[in-house]
This record gives C-alpha cells, sequence and structure tokens, in this order.
C-alpha cells in the first residue's frame, strides 16, 4: 500500500536494528569462521519470537461482575442504556409533535386556505369519487405535519452534531 506503515514497538525496533548493525560492523572487523553466520540463529529466532508477541493481539480484559441487588442493577441499566436521555427525547418529542402541529392546524392551514379560494378549511377537504367522499384534507394536513416536524428534527441533529453532541 502506497503511505502505509507498519508500527512496531520502538524498543524493539531499536533492539532488533542494534543486533543487525552490530552483526554488520563485527563481521567486517573479524575474520569469518565457518561456524561464524552473520546472525546468530539463536539471537535472530528470540528477536523474531519478541516481534511475535508483541504483534499478537492483547487478551480481552474480563468483563466485571454485574451490579448486586435490585437497585444496583436498575442504576446500571440506567446508565448502560441512558434512559434518561431516552425519555427527556420521548417528551420533548411529543410536546414538539403537538406545537408543530398546533403551527400547521392554526397557521399554515388557513394561509392555504387563503391561496386557494373557495377552499376554506384544508383539513375538511373532500373528493368525491362516484358515490364515493375521500377525506383527503386531513392526510394532508397529517403530512404537512409530518414533513415540519422532520425538517425540525433533521435541524436539531445537525445543530448537535455541530456542537459535538450525541
Amino acid at each position: 500500500m502506497k503511505g502505509a506503515r507498519a508500527s512496531f514497538h520502538p524498543r524493539l525496533l531499536a533492539y532488533a536494528l542494534s543486533i543487525i548493525v552490530g552483526n554488520l560492523i563485527n563481521s567486517r572487523h573479524k575474520p569469518k569462521v565457518l561456524g561464524d553466520r552473520l546472525p546468530k540463529d539463536e539471537e535472530m529466532l528470540e528477536v523474531l519470537k519478541e516481534i511475535k508477541a508483541l504483534l499478537e493481539p492483547k487478551p480481552v480484559p474480563p468483563v466485571p461482575a454485574p451490579p448486586k441487588g435490585l437497585w444496583a442493577e436498575f442504576m446500571d441499566f440506567i446508565s448502560k442504556y441512558k434512559v434518561m436521555g431516552l425519555a427527556v427525547a420521548f417528551i420533548m418529542g411529543v410536546y414538539l409533535g403537538a406545537l408543530v402541529q398546533a403551527l400547521v392546524k392554526d397557521l399554515i392551514m388557513p394561509i392555504i386556505g387563503l391561496a386557494f379560494p373557495g377552499l376554506g378549511d384544508l383539513a375538511t377537504y373532500v373528493v368525491p369519487v362516484g358515490s364515493q367522499n375521500f377525506g383527503v384534507g386531513d392526510f394532508f394536513v397529517a403530512l404537512i405535519t409530518f414533513i415540519i416536524v422532520a425538517f425540525v428534527i433533521f435541524i436539531l441533529v445537525k445543530i448537535t452534531k455541530k456542537w459535538g453532541i450525541e
């Protein structure tokens, strides 16, 4: 890979390099004997074993024992699954939905009613097909409410990510 670097433990790398460089220097000043090798096989084998041991993944630390007692388990559940944050978000979502529904019903729908003369209230709009009447106005009100709620949530998530809040 271009630009990729292997990471080694600095002390081990320095040790391995010192053995290799030392053997290179020693091999230039000493006459070579048939049984004498550039890096000794045993030293090389030890260094390779140390490198292998450092590159093996570390064992996973043991899981802490579960808390004892009902109250401790309950507090662990609340902190682990962030239940309080979820409860606050749910309650705020309910009231945000009610706020947006009031905005759509009391402000946006009358504006749409003014824009289309003769329409009146969009929530009561009915489309007659044959002998049946389809009340599509309530659906349009719910659709507009959903779009506004989704947009408000999108903006809130975008702002909280910008601030670094999860």
